[in-house]
């Protein structure tokens, strides 16, 4: 049995080992979330099919958090250097867990104000940042499609310190923005985790990346055990902006930031659409889409939710592979 286990690599023990852990604390958090009546509060003005999610228990992402503070730090023994991913992780977890707790003690959907939430996510991506320019070359490093790994752009670091910066919110955000439907946020998570995964085989010294996404991935699979339709527990911003950190640092610390756009498309499709929304509405009183985020443009166009969160994983599929080629 010793000699199998010798064979099987690491980050797949970490995988499954994490995803396990992940399914106990789930069973353990959920009724204790219910207890606390940590419940969701939908906003007014999203779709009507939604108001039965009313009380759902939220801050699930603490279930997949677990694994990756628990692993993250015993896996810091053999390299120290994770614990720049699980502390960005935690730090994001950080804002999003006070923007949840707001919400579920006032009772409405207005948790932390725009400018307290951008404060907090600013703050953690400027240390991360500090680091990541102090620490790794690869921070200011810009692999480009087609080029790869042979021809990448090395950024003066008067750019690649407010870039990171962007990256960071930017992401942030937009997974929160795609955390709207049971199960969409972890699964198209778990698809460009995996991409990140093989990403990280071009370099050695990255093998400590490959173990942390590996862990997240991990758990947030054991997450979406609860999390796919119906839902028994949501992520909360808690759990979406975590992600979103963890996405972005390793996408900063392996100079990849334009394939995680491309791998993780939704994402940047989810954020594009509110944007745009936003802008015509402004100008034309009109709207482009029947509901922003995009994933209710569908929902409204008559897609139930499991259509939605089954098209958006089969495209985040088809776009990783395609920026893994389009890295090679």
């Amino acid at each position: 049995m010793l000699n199998i286990l010798k064979t099987v690599p690491p980050q797949i023990i970490a995988y499954l080992v994490s995803f396990l852990v992940s399914v106990i604390s789930g069973k353990l958090l959920i009724p204790l979330l219910k207890r606390l009546k940590f419940g969701q509060i939908e906003r007014e003005e999203g779709p009507e099919s939604h108001k039965i999610k009313q009380g759902t228990p939220t801050m699930g992402g603490i279930i997949f958090l677990l694994p990756v503070l628990l692993f993250g730090v015993i896996y810091s023994f053999f390299d120290i250097r994770i614990l720049s991913l699980v502390l960005v992780t935690m730090g994001f977890a950080f804002v999003g867990f006070l923007d949840d707790y707001l919400k579920v003690t006032k009772k409405n959907n207005e948790g932390l104000t725009p400018m307290q939430k951008m404060t907090g996510l600013l703050i953690v991506s400027g240390i991360f940042t500090w680091y990541a320019a102090s620490c790794t070359e690869e921070a200011r490093m810009l692999i480009l499609p087609f080029l790869g790994y042979y021809k990448p752009i090395i950024m003066p670091i008067v750019i690649a310190v407010p870039f990171s910066i962007f990256v960071l919110v930017a992401f942030t955000n937009a997974v929160n923005l795609t955390d709207g439907l049971d199960g969409l946020a972890g699964s198209v998570t778990t698809i460009v985790l995996l991409f990140f995964t093989l990403v990280t085989m071009f370099n050695s010294e990255w093998n400590y990346i490959r173990i942390f996404c590996a862990i997240l991935a991990g758990g947030i699979l054991g997450f979406l055990v609860y999390n796919l339709y119906p839902a028994r527990v949501f992520m909360g911003d808690t759990g979406s902006l975590a992600i979103g950190g963890a996405l972005a640092s390793t996408a900063i610390l392996t100079g990849t930031p334009i394939f995680l756009g491309l791998a993780g498309i939704i994402y940047v499709a989810e954020t594009l659409s509110v944007v745009i929304q936003v802008i015509y509405f402004k100008k034309t009183g009109k709207r482009v889409f029947l509901m922003a985020p995009l994933h209710h443009h569908y929902e409204h166009k008559g897609w139930n939710e499991i259509k939605v969160v089954t098209i958006f994983t089969i495209v985040t599929i088809i776009s990783s592979v395609l920026a893994f080629l389009l890295m090679r």
